[in-house]
């Protein structure tokens, strides 16, 4: 590694920190897309682990694949790309531990399949900050819900993070007049994707009113999975509506509709801005735990 950085001109003293990314082989490559774009604003190094499902993996002869790709192919990163077959795939933590870098945080990705309790999975255990996608596993409120059973501080999930857009307008849509009490609210969406069921939750510890949840049909895999936030008030429903992927549309009592940027956002811009703090989020934790006792 030492020999092909000094060929390409790559230096390992400006690394940020070491993401470790846990996939299934054949799904490497949207994760690496994703995160040598985060490097741009976050220089790394980037260890890829990838292996079959067990029933796959139980009947594989234990075999480890490398390749390291820097440079162009790499981003403003270097990424290290491991797959493991047979019993190799049962001992990640001894493969990586040698490819970290020293005295740089490690954060943990899990771009598909998630761990069971992330901080006690192996990989989990060596870093500092460890994202999930609920959004993406089969039964996605299932997932949301029981990463809010285990949750450990710096946990953090990307249904999470694709609301950060509709947080934000929600905030400046209640710093504008009227200016009243919100006594309810509703959030509609799918109700199959954790993002709605995360927003609800943000409302109501941020409120302190009920907030009703209403189907509203299917989104694409990877979206926040909302169609509208209302919250009512003494002189009207005051709402943010999305219109189509990239535009939502603002309703207040009293004034013009206007419309706002409401992008569905993509994986590395999601990723980066998880990378961007790595000490833990309360708000996560707060909002996550309150969506597990509303579900009981």
């Amino acid at each position: 590694m030492l020999e092909i950085r000094d060929e390409g001109g790559v230096v390992a003293l400006g690394r940020v920190l070491t993401l470790v990314i846990h996939t299934q082989i054949g799904g490497e490559e949207e994760a690496i897309r994703a995160a040598n774009a985060a490097s741009r604003e976050h220089p790394m190094r980037v260890i890829v682990v990838s292996r079959n499902p067990d029933h796959v993996n139980a009947g594989e002869e234990p075999r480890l694949d490398a390749e390291l790709r820097v440079g162009a192919d790499a981003g403003a990163s270097e990424v290290v790309l491991l797959q493991c077959y047979g019993e190799l795939g049962s001992h990640l933590l001894g493969i990586v531990q040698g490819l970290l870098l020293p005295d740089a945080p490690v954060v943990a990705w899990w771009p598909s399949f998630m761990p069971e309790t992330p901080s006690a999975a192996q990989l989990g255990q060596i870093s500092q900050r460890r994202i999930t996608d609920s959004g993406r596993q089969a039964d996605p409120h299932a997932a949301i819900l029981s990463l809010a059973g285990c949750y450990t501080p710096g946990d953090t999930d990307l249904a999470w993070t694709r609301l950060t857009n509709w947080r934000a307008h929600l905030a400046a849509l209640l710093d504008q007049p009227p200016f009243e009490p919100v006594h309810g609210g509703r959030v509609s969406g799918d109700l199959d994707n954790p993002s709605v069921h995360l927003m609800a939750a943000w409302l109501h510890l941020r409120l302190g009113v009920p907030i009703e949840k209403v189907e509203a049909g299917e989104t694409p895999t990877g979206s926040s999975g909302l169609h509208a936030v209302e919250l009512q008030r003494d002189s009207g429903d005051s709402s943010l509506t999305r219109l189509r992927d990239s535009v939502g549309v603002l309703r207040q009592p009293g004034q013009p509709e206007h419309h706002v940027a409401l992008s569905t956002r993509g994986l590395e811009d999601q990723l980066a801005e998880e990378l961007r703090k790595l000490a833990p989020d309360d708000m996560y934790r707060q909002v996550l735990l309150s969506t597990l006792e509303h579900a009981a």
